[in-house]
Formats: C-alpha cells, sequence, structure tokens
C-alpha cells in the first residue's frame, strides 16, 4: 500500500468515525512523511547518495566560512600592521630620527 493510499484511508476513516485523536494524529503523519518525501523529490535527494551528498555539501560550507574567517583575519591583521608602521614612522619623524636616514 502506498502512502497516498494509506492517507486516503485515513482521511476516510476520520470522517466515518468523526475525527478521534488517534485517528486524526495518524493523518497529520502521514500527511507529513508524504509531504517531505515530495519535498526531497522535488529538490533532487531522494536517491541513495543523498546522505553523502549532504554532508559533503556541509563540509564545503564548513570549509567556505573557514575560508572567509581566515581570509577577514588576514586584512584585519594586514591593516593593524599598517596602522602600527605608520604611527612608527611618524614616531620617528617626530622625535628627529628622520635625519638618519637621509
Amino acid at each position: 500500500m502506498s502512502r497516498e493510499e494509506l492517507l486516503a484511508r485515513l482521511l476516510a476513516q476520520a470522517e466515518d468515525s468523526g475525527g478521534d485523536f488517534v485517528t486524526l494524529r495518524a493523518v497529520v503523519e502521514e500527511a507529513s512523511e508524504l509531504g517531505a518525501v515530495r519535498v526531497l523529490s522535488r529538490m533532487g535527494l531522494d536517491d541513495a547518495s543523498a546522505h553523502d551528498d549532504l554532508a559533503e555539501l556541509r563540509e564545503l560550507l564548513r570549509a567556505w566560512r573557514d575560508a572567509k574567517r581566515s581570509a577577514w583575519n588576514a586584512a584585519i591583521d594586514w591593516v593593524v600592521r599598517g596602522v602600527l608602521a605608520i604611527l612608527l614612522c611618524a614616531l620617528a619623524v617626530r622625535l628627529g630620527f628622520g635625519d638618519l636616514v637621509r
């Protein structure tokens, strides 16, 4: 029996019996399961390798985030070093060490 048939039978049972709690809960569970299967199918994740594909995508996303964080850290590091170098040069000129360079 397919999920669609099971859902149809549960709906018919709910209609006949007035919709007791157990029947309504079974209808909701089957409808949710059927909806999830449809979504995965539409997304192309209904085959046997879908789990491996998702794991690989998670790993790729994690690597992208790590690379982005490293790039930002490197950029901030270079900016701080540049500002410190400019301050050091300004301090050297201010104290008269500029004449030693000439």
